[in-house]
């Protein structure tokens, strides 16, 4: 058993399908808390589009200065039908992500055991990656603005941000990662076309790689990274790419582990300045929200990716076979085509967790 450790969690389950998926992803987290003897403290916020709707704000003015003093944030999806869909990026999730620097966006894909993933010839050992997304810069920055835009002449811009800190923070983290993987690194970006930006990118990148010698490296335009997502993902370890870029492909990543609903992610300030945040990929769902169908793999994983990042790496792993263990044993959502809910997979989870 591990030594007693108390960690503060501040727990934001945010619209949609939210507050749904997060409290299963808590009782994982419980479970794995006291198996393996720490504890987990939770504090719940309100955040989100539900709380703009009666506030006008998508968080309090404080709310970062309250949320700094948490180990972790653990974060649900934040959206809604009747709230302008540009406004959760800028004023919560960019927000959080730019102010407590979580400069890494780690979304791994994998095809779980047991899963029958859309790409007919690719088996569970074809599809194990991670895509790392420079998370504070680049195309993300809403630095732009119109010029008379409602009239025949009218303009918009926006323009990319990318710092030579910035690349090689995300470039060295990718590395070090992917040494303690298989060893490989894919630079994805399209610097023939964005000849300054990206160009910069690729040089800065490639520079790095050379403290890096046991990890191989590759340089991958993401037109035909995205092809081979499909074709060939199998060649495919850790992934290192822009913003937006990441974004997309992060996306395609969950669609060829079979759903969104599975993908987890992690938005990490690697040096512990701040706290970081660990949300699943998928979005607010509001159109099953209150069904009790969600799919809440996505989040129990996400809460594993929080436990490996705050030093309890054998409760992470496993969550991870627990996850595992449920699909195999046919326990699936209804977005993969079964019929179980949300508490049915995380009892099950909880269980397999508890037997090992």
């Amino acid at each position: 058993m591990d030594d007693k450790q108390l960690y503060r969690i501040a727990v934001i389950p945010g619209d949609g399908i939210g507050p749904e998926i997060v409290p299963a992803g808590i009782q994982v987290l419980d479970a794995a808390a006291k198996a393996f003897g720490f504890e987990l403290q939770y504090e719940a916020f309100p955040y989100g589009a539900g709380y703009y709707k009666k506030t006008g704000t998508f968080m309090p003015d404080d709310a970062l200065d309250v949320l700094k003093a948490f180990d972790a944030l653990y974060f649900g999806a934040v959206g809604l039908p009747d709230v302008d869909d540009t406004l959760p990026a800028k004023l919560f999730t960019f927000k959080v992500r730019t102010s407590f620097d979580q400069y890494v966006n780690f979304r791994p894909a994998r095809l779980l055991p047991g899963i029958e993933g859309p790409l007919r010839n690719k088996r569970s050992e074809d599809i194990d990656f991670v895509v790392i997304r420079e998370n504070t810069e680049g195309e993300f920055v809403q630095s732009g603005g119109f010029v008379r835009p409602e009239f025949a002449d009218g303009m918009a811009t926006d323009t990319s941000i990318f710092t030579r800190k910035g690349i090689e923070r995300i470039a060295r983290y990718s590395f070090e990662l992917a040494r303690r993987r298989r060893k490989h690194v894919t630079n994805v970006s399209k610097s023939n076309t964005l000849i300054h930006s990206l160009a910069y990118w690729d040089r800065i990148v490639q520079k790095v790689s050379t403290d890096y010698p046991d990890v191989e490296y590759r340089k991958m335009y993401v037109d035909n990274a995205s092809a081979n997502f499909v074709l060939h993902p199998e060649v495919f370890d850790v992934i290192v790419t822009t913003n937006f870029i990441g974004d997309i492909l992060s996306d395609l990543g969950g669609a060829i582990m079979g759903s969104l609903g599975l993908g987890p992610s992690g938005n990490i300030n690697p040096e512990r300045t701040y706290p970081s945040m660990f949300e699943p990929i998928h979005g607010s769902a509001p159109d099953i929200a209150g069904r009790g169908i969600a799919n809440p793999i996505g989040a129990i994983w996400s809460g594993a990716i929080m436990l490996e990042h705050l030093g309890r790496q054998q409760a992470a792993e496993c969550i991870v076979r627990a996850i595992e263990a449920t699909i195999q044993q046919g326990v699936i959502s209804v977005d993969l085509g079964g019929s179980a809910k949300t508490k049915d997979i995380a009892d099950a989870v909880i269980k397999n967790l508890q037997s090992e």
